[in-house]
């Protein structure tokens, strides 16, 4: 426990600023998840605490996050929809989902999945990351602008003849199950259908209703008719939020835009006394055990769910490992990552059992936290207890804040989760794929994929199927380069023999580090721990690149950051005998000649000996 205090005034200072920056995001992702504020507010606080005091990465910060909490919108919106629109009845199988998918981090931890994470490729990352800020943003149309399906009578009254079919198929379905539907005795069945009351019918309407709305399809269907009954209080809400978030980061940083934003807003909302939508209300009191997972427990509820929860699982670890790699970077250490996977799922169990929903760790909280002084596990756990004391005193308070809100804090949210770099690189990844008389890029192909499939279909199959058309055109390339390549090594340090005979000086002054094999998104790992061999003390860094055949999205950007980080330094970089298809990559992205120009580029050992500039140097 000593250890735990060695840092206690930084991990104060850091835990706090980065609970303030959690709560307006954990109350936004609650409600946007369909289960309520205090379910975002549940999860920050457990996963917070428990991922941070069992986990691997000292200085992380975890909670609910756009990609997960867009996943668990799905799941839920799916769960309710086959319980019958009704959210109570619904909550001991959602919860379970939750709480299997911590389960499954738990076990990935345990038996070392957490090393081959980086397996996954950046195109699928890209895509799926830009399409969480689409649905995010697209789904926060019509609570920014107070427009609420369930509220519109008149889109409500087409399904009531549709709400009747569903009763009726619901009634059926359950005398089916209790082995009560016979001919013998339909007429039960009978008496049961005239006791539907006209309040059964509109029930049901709303639900149709709202799920014809929902995710980014259904938004874009009723976007005509909300945009015809907008509520201007409301999007006057919405948009100052979005203004001062934006606005306010130009003036200060030291002080979090959002929580600025959902304190000015909401307090001038409430203070004037307008006639706002208030965010569903917070109950007051310690979080209680929803003990309804276990008393409630069905395995035919969640079986078609298991997948789901394994892709949960996966996806929180991978979005908590790189915001651990971020960590890293940040504060040159090393974190364990299957460690980090036990200590998320622990979280997320713990989570479920008390009706949060689930997360992972955070980059922006987790830098937060950093930069105010956050070393050690304890600053983790004191955001997480930050957010209960939140809880316990202000919930009644919290429950005054505008709807409208939390939607404009969600827009930023979508707009700042999008991979910008992805995007902008798009028009500059070579086309090596032939269709037809079309030429088109691979990486670009998959992550317009992936992309368009999780925006308008499912997150969790768009992923799936970005991995094997990754997988399927990488072992393509592999191939065609093999082929022509009799010899492809692993990337490993060691010295080539021509290198013996370099000069005493160009020995001491220049630090020669080899590829050897193709770079792609398996080898940047290994890349980047071979870059972080490299001694402080040089001052000039030679790769030698002629047995490199193949570079790849992510193992350009590994290049690129190294590179990045090397001229920071200010020590000098030097490329000798680039390959054709690298070369050109680099090129597309301006690598060359933005960040290494051509005098820095030689074609073999002795013309970078022979050079004027260097011998100078030396």
């Amino acid at each position: 426990m000593k250890s735990l205090f060695t840092n206690l005034r930084g991990d104060l200072f850091g835990g706090i600023t980065a609970g303030i920056v959690a709560l307006p995001l954990a109350l936004a992702f609650g409600v946007s998840s369909g289960l309520g504020p205090s379910a975002g507010l549940y999860g920050a606080i457990f996963i917070s605490f428990f991922a941070a005091l069992f986990g691997g990465t000292p200085t992380q910060i975890s909670g609910p996050t756009a990609p997960m909490t867009a996943v668990s919108m799905v799941i839920i919106a799916s769960i309710v929809a086959v319980n019958d629109g009704d959210i109570n009845k619904a909550l001991p199988a959602i919860l379970t989902v939750f709480f299997l998918a911590g389960l499954i981090q738990i076990g990935l931890g345990a038996i070392g999945v957490g090393k081959y994470i980086r397996y996954i490729p950046y195109p699928v990352v890209s895509g799926f990351m830009t399409a969480i800020g689409v649905i995010i943003l697209i789904t926060q149309i019509l609570p920014a602008i107070g427009y609420y399906v369930k509220e519109d009578d008149a889109f409500v009254t087409q399904f009531e003849v549709s709400a009747k079919e569903e009763i009726l198929r619901n009634i059926l379905k359950e005398e089916s199950a209790e082995g009560t539907l016979v001919v013998e005795d339909f007429q039960e069945t009978i008496n049961k259908s005239q006791k539907i009351t006209k309040a059964d019918i509109a029930k049901e309407a709303k639900n149709l209703a709202s799920k014809e709305a929902s995710g980014v399809l259904g938004t874009l269907k009723v976007l005509p008719r909300a945009l015809g009954n907008i509520n201007w209080l409301e999007l006057l809400l919405a948009l100052s939020t979005i203004a001062i978030i934006y606005g306010f980061k130009r003036i200060t940083t030291a002080v979090p835009s959002t929580l600025v934003a959902l304190i000015v807003v909401s307090g001038v909302a409430y203070g004037f006394g307008l006639n706002y939508r208030p965010i569903e209300e917070i109950p007051q009191g310690l979080p209680i055990p929803k003990l309804e997972i276990i008393t409630q427990f069905e395995l035919s509820a969640i079986t078609p769910y298991i997948f789901t929860a394994l892709t949960l699982s996966l996806l929180g670890a991978i979005d908590s490992l790189l915001t651990s790699i971020v960590a890293d970077n940040m504060t040159k250490t090393k974190h364990n990552s299957n460690k980090e996977l036990i200590g998320q799922g622990i979280g997320n169990t713990i989570g479920a059992v008390f009706g949060g929903i689930p997360g992972a760790g955070a980059t922006i909280r987790t830098v937060v936290n950093i930069n105010s002084g956050g070393k050690t596990k304890l600053s983790g756990m004191i955001a997480g207890v930050l957010l209960l004391f939140i809880l316990l005193a202000l919930g009644p308070v919290a429950s005054q804040i505008p709807a409208a809100v939390l939607a404009g804090i969600l827009v930023t949210v979508g707009i700042g989760v999008m991979d910008y770099k992805g995007l902008r690189a798009i028009p500059h990844l070579p086309k090596d794929i032939k269709l037809g008389p079309l030429k088109i890029s691979s990486e670009v192909t998959i992550m317009i994929i992936v992309l368009v499939l999780s925006s308008i279909w499912n997150l969790v199959y768009a992923v799936g199927i970005g991995l094997v058309i990754a997988s399927l055109m990488f072992m393509k390339k592999i191939g065609d380069i093999t082929a022509a390549h009799s010899k492809v090594n692993s990337l490993k340090e060691e010295a080539w023999s021509d290198e013996t005979k370099l000069s005493e000086g160009m020995q001491t002054n220049f630090y020669f580090k080899h590829i050897n094999g193709p770079l792609f998104f398996g080898s940047t790992s290994e890349f980047q721990a071979l870059a972080a061999k490299i001694p402080e003390s040089a001052n000039a860094v030679v790769f030698r690149m002629s047995k490199m055949s193949y570079l790849d999205q992510s193992g350009l950007y590994a290049i690129e950051d190294l590179v990045i980080s090397l001229r920071a330094k200010n020590v000098d970089v030097y490329f000798i005998d680039i390959d054709e298809q690298p070369r050109y990559m680099m090129e597309r992205v301006k690598l060359i000649p933005d960040l290494i120009d051509e005098q820095h580029i030689f074609d073999n050992l002795d013309s970078f000996k022979s050079h004027e500039a260097l011998n100078s140097k030396e």
